[in-house]
């Protein structure tokens, strides 16, 4: 049993417990409390004096767990919403927090006697550290580091090497021998292996029902709110079946939700799906992550070129760094949201015409309007518009303005095309496994929520299609609707 112990010393005392074991001392707050982290979402997190959960405090003093407090979860929304400047480390934090709550509803369900408690600390664990290589403004970096096929611009791999080969696979390891792989293949997994796993990947996973509550909180937006404390009361678990085709390959258990819990399920649904357009969506956030992917996208262009003296940066700078030797783990995590906005003043002195404009823009907020495509077909269609002819317009009008910028073969694109859609809800299917869906215990018997759901069967998908003229110019404003008045006319065969 653990032993409890006091320090006295001349400024201050300290409490903890020494575990007979291994003889790991445990650091606990003040008058013996267990560390406590106060969150604006979930008020208290707190880590008890359990030797799993001082091994997860420990984590998160790390230096790459440590980092995430400089890379914000909402990259440039606080351009939309100011209060949106939470970190992904609140986030991880929140997750973990969501994750022991969904777990203990698990040991419920499978008693104690056949709860795998080790299980239960690897997916734990694994929500704690989720989104621990994630870099600078997240999935923008992610959409430059696919374009210069950069390795450790993918936070997926550079999670997978922290969690392996840094300080933190060594509290992994030293907790539990081997803990640290099956952490990384818990996050890596496309697929929960076990009800365990569901807690950090599934309809219902802790990941998701933080940010969609955090999002929704710090960008002050008035819906999209869930009654998460419904939801959690009414989860239940129980075995889906996976294959491929018509080929059944197994079951996984998952959670599924008591018919009590239709409507709070709905809403969650619809809350979801709202967060896009309004969120994560939002015109002028999507202009900034352009400005920001063609600015750094030719910095590091440059910079690997040995051209650091026209994109005005040190040859200390972290980003010089990372792009001469991206494959780095080490310069990777040098990146985060404060290298980069503390080096847009050397960048917009740069030599180099299109960085000096692109780091301006990013940095006094002067971002290119946006052109709605499928607003400008809608208007030159008229009603009454067939939604397959729409469709059509939309995607031959997009497609020749993308055309006629590859031939301009210009360093930095005339017009900047941007498309994303957001599907409302799937259907469960057994190929893709019983993540992206929400099964109904009726009447004993497992029913998908769209079945039940007249609201959720209806929702259509939220669709974009927008360009922008980065540098104002009334000749390409005109290109854009010539070319939406021609293939428009097209689409409808004249």
């Amino acid at each position: 049993m653990p032993q409890a112990f006091v320090v006295v010393g001349p400024r201050h005392t300290r409490y903890g417990v020494i575990d007979a074991s291994d003889g790991l001392w445990m650091a606990l707050g003040p008058r013996g409390r267990p560390q406590r982290i106060r969150d604006p979402l979930h008020d208290l997190i707190e880590f008890d004096a359990s030797r799993f959960e001082q091994m997860l405090w420990r984590a998160i003093q790390s230096p790459p767990f440590q980092r995430l407090r400089r890379v914000r979860q909402l990259g440039f929304s606080e351009y939309v919403y100011p209060g949106a400047t939470h970190t992904r480390f609140a986030h991880s934090l929140g997750v973990f927090y969501n994750a022991r709550r969904l777990m203990r509803n698990v040991e419920r369900h499978i008693g104690s006697n056949d709860f795998n408690q080790y299980r239960s600390e690897a997916a734990l664990t694994a929500a704690l550290l989720h989104d621990v290589g994630h870099g600078p403004f997240s999935h923008s970096f992610e959409a430059i580091g696919k374009s210069l096929d950069l390795k450790y611009a993918k936070h997926e791999n550079v999670s997978d090497e922290i969690i392996k080969n840094t300080e933190i696979a060594e509290i992994l390891d030293d907790y539990n021998p081997g803990m640290a792989n099956q952490v990384a293949n818990i996050i890596g997994a496309k697929t929960p292996a076990d009800v365990y796993s569901s807690v950090v990947s599934s309809q219902f996973d802790a990941d998701r029902l933080d940010y969609m509550q955090r999002d929704r909180m710090m960008t002050g937006t008035q819906h999209s709110e869930i009654d998460l404390t419904w939801l959690i009361a009414n989860l239940e678990l129980d075995a889906v079946p996976f294959g491929v085709g018509e080929e059944k390959v197994g079951e996984v258990e998952t959670f599924v939700l008591s018919a009590k819990a239709i409507y709070a399920a709905e809403t969650y649904v619809v809350g979801l799906f709202q967060l896009y357009p309004t969120v994560y969506f939002h015109k002028a956030t999507k202009s900034a992550e352009k400005v920001f992917f063609h600015l750094f996208e030719r910095v590091f262009r440059l910079s690997k070129e040995g051209k650091i003296d026209l994109v005005g940066l040190s040859p200390s700078n972290p980003i010089v760094a990372f792009a001469g030797n991206p494959d780095s783990l080490q310069n990777a995590l040098q990146l985060d949201d404060s290298v980069i906005w503390g080096s847009l003043a050397e960048l917009c002195a740069s030599r180099d015409a299109s960085i000096s404009q692109l780091a301006a823009m990013l940095r006094e907020r002067k971002l290119p309007k946006a052109i709605d495509l499928r607003a400008a077909v809608a208007q030159e269609l008229g009603d009454g518009t067939p939604p397959e002819i729409f469709e059509k317009a939309v995607l031959l009008s997009r497609s020749a303005l993308g055309k006629w910028c590859d031939e301009q073969e210009a360093e930095i694109p005339a017009i900047w095309i941007d498309t994303a859609q957001r599907v409302p809800y799937k259907e469960f299917q057994e190929d893709t496994g019983p993540v992206n869906q929400i099964l109904i215990r009726q009447n004993g018997v497992l029913v998908d929520l769209k079945e039940v759901s007249p609201i959720v069967d209806s929702i259509r998908p939220f669709r974009l299609d927008r360009v922008y003229i980065p540098f104002p110019d009334d000749r390409l404003n005109a290109r854009v609707v010539e070319t939406v008045k021609q293939k428009s006319k097209e689409a409808k065969g004249e």
